[in-house]
């Protein structure tokens, strides 16, 4: 993910160990209240088309960095809340959701399609 020197105006890329996990939240951060992404598209708009996985992780270790990440806004490619188990208790993922006005059913984002946010297209990438 390309972050913008505020100096400079120029496209900066992040480098280092925790680099990963920090454009990941970067990209989580964009998410739009009310609306979805997957794990997967976080992926690609970071470059990692595979690592679906790897951000699935990243939302795990998420509790207690700031700013903030909405990690109950990202879903299985499916709209399905997979991540629920690292909530505590687990229905909180859906009341999140819920509270943004996100209907969900049988552990499923209902009118997914519609209320999916693709990081590549919506933030040019």
């Amino acid at each position: 993910m390309k972050k913008v020197n505020k100096d400079k105006g120029t496209p900066v890329a992040k480098t280092g160990p925790m680099s990963l996990y920090d454009n990941i939240y970067e990209v989580v951060r964009c998410v739009p209240k009310g609306r979805v992404t997957s794990y997967g598209a976080v992926a690609a708009a970071i470059g990692a088309a595979s690592g679906a996985r790897v951000v699935g992780y990243a939302m795990n270790l998420c509790d207690g960095v700031k700013p903030k990440v909405p990690a109950h806004r990202v879903v299985n490619r499916n709209g399905m809340l997979t991540g629920k188990h690292h909530f505590s208790p687990p229905e909180k993922m859906q009341q999140l959701l819920e509270k943004e006005g996100i209907e969900i059913k049988d552990d499923k984002v209902v009118n997914f399609d519609t209320l999916y946010w693709d990081p590549i297209k919506e933030l040019e990438i």
